[in-house]
């Protein structure tokens, strides 16, 4: 596990791709932080196509220019978590894994592999990376059901099956695991925080809503923006799960298909 910074000013260093739609990944990323009241930097991995109808095109950054934003920000201005979403290829897993042992702080990976849409965001031989290299270096890992599966290759159907792929994820390295439960049918959507201590169950009744796009990069990033604070683990899920939860009660509805979350309502509600 990571000990939280002594004197936390809430960076987060985000490395992921971004989303020209604005719902999901680097764009969902930055207001999440911000919402939660921690300052956002990135690295882009990649530029996507996007909107709420799906993703039209990927257009992955060179490896050194990946790097480059990341050492750029990592020595200048610092962070006190790491998220990672979006990485793509064998290649920037690598890279990214290298620059995560340089970097001395708590990293949330979320293990993007799917797009709401359906498209493919990791490639098929990168899952073995992620699995070996990611994982490990999680302070704490964020998977949906179908990416626990593919990670674990335990089916995940119901809470048990959660638990089940949590503990893989857990004996894979990762210092804690939220198992996400919006992928499972039913009628309540459970969420189950695992660590070696025990876990913590997140609770609340299933929005019926289209506007789901980027909840995943959502709440990563609304989590890391709590460690980086220097909240506990469990407190900082516990608040990144409820302001995620409003955001999707409160989306705007935008577009045609998947729509976006209302990420800036907490700073609506502070004035």
């Amino acid at each position: 596990m990571f000990s939280a910074p002594s004197s936390p000013r809430g960076r987060v260093l985000i490395i992921a791709g971004s989303d020209s739609g604005g719902g999901a990944g680097i764009q969902a990323d930055i207001k999440a932080v911000t919402a939660m009241g921690g300052y956002a930097a990135t690295a882009i991995t990649a530029i996507t196509v996007q909107n709420t109808l799906g993703v039209h095109g990927v257009h992955p950054l060179p490896l050194d220019l990946i790097e480059a934003q990341a050492r750029a920000v990592l020595d200048d201005i610092g962070a006190d978590a790491i998220k990672t979403g979006m990485l793509g290829s064998v290649a920037v897993v690598e890279r990214v894994a290298a620059i995560l042992d340089t970097a001395g702080a708590p990293v949330v990976v979320d293990p993007v592999m799917v797009a709401k849409g359906g498209a493919p965001l990791l490639d098929d031989d990168a899952v073995g990376a992620v699995r070996s290299l990611m994982i490990p270096r999680a302070a704490l890992l964020t998977p949906n059901a179908p990416e626990a599966e593919t990670l674990t290759g335990v089916p995940v159907a119901d809470l048990d099956g959660q638990r089940r792929a949590g503990d893989a994820l857990l004996a894979l390295g990762a210092s804690a695991v939220l198992m996400k439960g919006g992928h499972v049918p039913g009628p309540t959507v459970l969420d189950l925080l695992m660590t070696p201590a025990g876990e913590t169950l997140l609770e609340g009744p299933r929005i019926e809503t289209t506007s789901t796009h980027g909840t995943g990069c959502t709440l990563a990033s609304a989590i890391a923006a709590g460690l980086a604070q220097g909240w506990s683990l469990e407190t900082a899920v516990t608040h990144g799960w409820a302001y995620v939860s409003e955001a999707i009660r409160r989306a705007p509805g935008l577009g045609g298909g998947h729509g976006p979350l209302d990420h800036g309502w907490p700073l609506r509600d502070r004035r």
